[in-house]
């Protein structure tokens, strides 16, 4: 019989982080999912009623996750945890202030790991969500000759120093998640920590939100959902909108990553490495493509672009991750399920966007 763990999961509320949640619930574990506030917690009770009162699954609070002793009560179990996930970071690309980015990330996995240490020194396990953007450098010229093959050993080159003075979000995010990840391996390095640490490397996140009750307003959506809804489907875009450029080619489908942090978590081949989480590549015109199919009735809506333009340039970096499927045991779903399986619920965002003026 598989092993219950007892796990604190950090950041429940996110988008990601909901799916984490009912992936570690339903294959029989118990867990304190944490938020930033109690009203966050209430949503996710009403989201998660099948377990939200049963031993299962309980809650904590922390409003600050960079002060000190953030989570030295959420820490404290019986029974004790013995793993931690931690996906409390932000995700956002409209400030130019670094710090906006650097702090929580940074502050938040330092702070987490020291109270593990003080407070839990039963942990023997924590999995970390980072991101692929720790590993590629996304804000210069990605052509090269021969392409760039990124892979798990590879890390974004900006310095804490360059980090703190840029005011581009598309270096201070990278730069942050690249840092906290980095900070998280340091501090088990020099044997801080009587845990394994585990890191989730995925592409830009895509597929469907957890419970979409919870959306009443679509500008309150995770960064990524928000880009396909603002791009192609929110009142006003027509089929006669270019579909713009993609920047990040990388994907993962947001329920693979989910089912990675689960394998993270029970794995014992997961201790110790980066995993590199990527589903495969997928172009915006993609994106238009498969909502188009999805959503027939939207067709006057949802931009056109160029149907048969979906190949990357030529000399666009790429990865390497054949580990991830090979050893960790991860199975990706395909790029239509992703998008098709989103297309209604960005659906029905559209349609309370466009009702919301006349309800005002």
């Amino acid at each position: 019989m598989a092993t219950s763990h007892r796990i604190l999961l950090t950041g429940a509320n996110g988008y990601t982080a909901q799916h984490i949640l009912w992936e570690l619930l339903e294959a029989g574990h118990s867990v304190r999912a944490t938020a930033r506030s109690q009203s966050k917690i209430d949503l996710i009770k009403k989201s998660f009623s099948k377990y939200a009162n049963t031993p299962k699954l309980d809650f904590g609070v922390v409003p600050d996750i960079t002060v000190p002793k953030a989570f030295d009560e959420v820490l404290k179990s019986t029974p004790p945890f013995d793993t931690v996930v931690h996906t409390a970071s932000p995700f956002f690309l409209t400030s130019t202030d670094p710090t906006v980015y650097l702090e929580p990330a940074i502050k938040g996995t330092t702070e987490i790991l020291e109270n593990i240490v003080r407070v839990a020194p039963t942990v023997k396990r924590v999995v970390i969500l980072s991101s692929f953007a720790a590993v590629a450098t996304l804000h210069e010229n990605p052509i090269s000759d021969p392409p760039k093959v990124y892979k798990r050993d590879d890390w974004l080159a900006t310095t804490l120093e360059e980090a703190k003075l840029a005011t581009n979000p598309v270096v201070s995010y990278p730069a942050s998640k690249k840092l906290a990840e980095e900070a998280a391996w340091n501090f088990v390095k020099e044997g801080k920590g009587n845990f394994e640490l585990v890191t989730l490397v995925p592409g830009v996140i895509l597929g469907p939100v957890f419970d979409p009750k919870q959306i009443e307003d679509p500008e309150t959506l995770n960064f990524s959902t928000w880009q396909i809804y603002n791009m192609l489907l929110k009142p006003g875009v027509k089929s006669s909108d270019p579909v713009p450029p993609t920047s990040i080619w990388q994907y993962v489908d947001v329920r693979d990553l989910a089912r990675a942090h689960l394998l993270a978590v029970t794995k014992p081949e997961a201790a110790g490495k980066r995993w590199i989480t990527v589903g495969g590549e997928m172009s915006h015109q993609e994106w238009a493509n498969y909502l188009r199919e999805a959503l027939p009735e939207k067709s006057d809506v949802i931009p056109i672009g160029e149907p048969a333009n979906i190949a990357k340039p030529e000399g666009w970096f790429t990865y390497s991750a054949p580990e991830t499927v090979d050893v960790l045991g991860l199975t990706y779903r395909t790029r239509a399920e992703t998008i098709k399986d989103l297309a209604p619920q960005l659906a029905e965002f559209a349609a309370k966007a466009a009702a919301a003026p006349a309800a005002a």
